[in-house]
């Protein structure tokens, strides 16, 4: 008996979180249910499946401020947020793999008429096969034995499924997985005081030595998705860190080196037709760090400026030579920065 109303129970269960499935792993959205969505690694690749869409933000915690009405109201594109927070290539490749597979139903319906791609240069040396966390596979795999991790999972059944059912509040898609910095921290009293200065190193990295695995990474975790989708427009950006940033860079003796990689990757990209690529480093607001929560987060304003710039090509980069002018502006902004009068002052 025991048994039996212990098999109906967990069946009830599973049945229920079949059918509202609050991760996207079997259908897209039920009408009128307030989903919740705060999870990138359980997430994102259900919503790549199942969603409605036609175009996507890939990348880091640097896309996570991204407005997806700005998409639509931009640039008339249905856009869907698939950031992963500290993002390897690796992580890029896992849910574009998803993003371009053709049998889902996602695809079935839409082809990807443009992807968004943060490239953060730093993580671009990380292993080809690193991710930044482990990802449930049973959410990203086709098999079905695996999902008993899904259907029978108490925290999905009392966190998103039971929870949004009793506060009927959901989460906006336009704005999901926006950072937790509300206005008043996006300033240089809060950037300064939670900074943390890295250790100066003393030996200089050459020039070439971060080359070799960001060519790996770019050769295995990101340009197959470029050349076998030659309708897709890919607009890589190079996100607009501080100038704090580059203090790191200094400090790490990289300089050179980033400078470097900034070129190759940059050069690497502009191979192809169907990519834009954005430079916004050396914007005025970079010195600002009244535009910062830290030394490499920007306000969502700057977000909006940057679809703006997709827009209308605005910081776009379309040769090997301009890219090496912009660096050179880069350097110029570095040079004349007062470190010493930033550093000077106590915080608190």
């Amino acid at each position: 008996m025991l048994i039996a109303v212990m098999t109906v129970a967990f069946a009830t269960i599973a049945a229920v979180v079949v059918y509202v499935d609050p991760f996207f792993h079997y259908h897209e959205p039920l009408s009128g249910f307030p989903y919740i969505v705060d999870n990138q690694l359980s997430q994102n690749p259900g919503m790549a499946q199942n969603m409605a869409y036609n175009a996507c933000i890939i990348g880091s915690s640097m896309t996570v401020n991204f407005d997806t009405d700005d998409f639509k109201d931009l640039m008339g594109l249905d856009t869907l947020k698939l950031s992963y927070s500290g993002a390897y290539p690796k992580d890029d490749y896992n849910i574009l793999s998803i993003v371009f597979d053709k049998t889902t139903r996602a695809r079935v319906k839409r082809p990807v008429d443009a992807v968004f791609f943060a490239m953060d240069i730093p993580v671009m040396t990380g292993g080809t096969e690193e991710t930044k966390y482990p990802r449930p596979e049973y959410l990203y795999d086709k098999s079905l034995l695996n999902d008993v991790n899904y259907v029978l999972n108490k925290d999905v059944l009392l966190q998103y499924v039971l929870r949004p059912m009793i506060q009927r509040k959901g989460s906006d898609l336009s704005e999901i997985y926006f950072s937790w910095w509300t206005p008043e921290y996006y300033n240089i009293q809060w950037v300064m005081h939670t900074y943390e200065e890295p250790e100066k190193v003393s030996d200089e990295t050459k020039k070439d030595a971060l080359i070799p695995q960001s060519a790996v990474n770019l050769d295995i975790n990101i340009l197959p998705f470029v050349r076998e989708n030659p309708d897709t427009q890919f607009y890589f950006f190079f996100p607009p860190y501080s100038i704090l940033y580059w203090h790191n860079v200094m400090r790490e003796n990289t300089f050179e080196a980033t400078m470097a990689q900034y070129q190759y990757v940059a050069e690497r990209l502009l191979e192809y037709d169907n990519v834009h690529l954005f430079y916004f480093q050396n914007m005025p607001e970079v010195t600002d760090l009244n535009n910062y929560a830290d030394y490499s987060h920007y306000k969502p304003d700057i977000n909006r400026y940057m679809v703006e710039c997709f827009k209308s090509g605005e910081h776009e980069i379309e040769s090997s030579e301009q890219m090496s002018d912009e660096l050179l502006k880069m350097r110029g902004i570095i040079d004349e920065f007062d470190f010493d009068g930033l550093f000077s002052v106590d915080w608190g």
